[in-house]
């Protein structure tokens, strides 16, 4: 990559989409079963501040984000659609490498940010906690083998799934691209589609430079337009629709 791409995030978005583009649609939520799954809008990620992983500053993305989760998730439970929604919630000390500690049980970076603590209690809505990035492997016991979220799914009658959340390439993508494999491996009952909703979806900003300044390895990079983008691509090549409207 050029060093005009690489000082310029947007000229490389640009280039990106150019040669891997995402086809985005208005999706109409009808004719159909329909639940959503919120993946980690907590403190640790979401919030001012709010940890390691949290935005230092205000950021336009996670701002809507956070608005627009709210908003679906108000028209999901007037409509009475069950809501299912990731806390990423860790054991204290123990590490998830490549990353800092983060979303530790007892620090409150684990609970949801203060705009959505409604929906803690809220009816038809459901909190899982997980303790890896996968949320599909986080809600295995792994005793039993037993899923909670195939058994919310199975008893929701779930044939298609909203998806949002942070972040878009991280905990997101690794969801989605989990429930597809699992689907088509015949684990998720009633399941037939997976509809990731643009709009609801962050990722977090590190530029090169800033990561360079921090003394991080460039490749801690991670501009986040960029990773947005590349994370709605592999969604889509695995397999989920991606929708930049919901109709309800």
């Amino acid at each position: 990559m050029t060093n005009a791409l690489i000082e310029s995030p947007a000229a490389a978005l640009d280039a990106i989409a150019a040669v891997m583009p995402v086809r985005r649609t208005s999706y109409a939520l009808a004719g159909a079963k329909i639940g959503k799954l919120d993946v980690d809008p907590v403190k640790g990620f979401a919030a001012i501040g709010g940890g390691n992983l949290a935005p230092p500053v205000a950021n336009a993305q996670v701002t809507r984000m956070i608005a627009e989760i709210g908003r679906t998730n108000r028209l999901f439970i007037e409509a009475r659609r069950p809501v299912a929604v990731f806390l990423d919630t860790h054991e204290p000390g123990k590490p998830e490498f490549p990353y800092p500690p983060h979303c530790e049980a007892g620090t409150g970076e684990e609970n949801l940010v203060d705009e959505l603590a409604w929906l803690d209690g809220a009816p038809g809505v459901t909190l899982m906690r997980k303790d890896c990035i996968n949320g599909v492997v986080g809600t295995t016991d792994a005793a039993t083998g037993r899923n909670r979220l195939f058994d919310w799914i199975a008893d929701n009658g779930v044939e298609v799934l909203v998806v949002d959340g942070i972040c878009t390439d991280i905990c997101v993508l690794q969801a989605v691209q989990a429930l597809l494999s699992a689907r088509n491996h015949g684990m998720t009952g009633p399941l037939r589609e997976i509809v990731v909703h643009e709009p609801g979806c962050a990722t977090y900003d590190l530029p090169l430079d800033v990561a360079r300044g921090l003394g991080l390895p460039d490749t801690a990079a991670h501009p986040q337009m960029v990773a947005h983008h590349v994370g709605l691509y592999l969604m889509q090549a695995s397999g989920a629709v991606i929708a930049d409207e919901l109709r309800f």
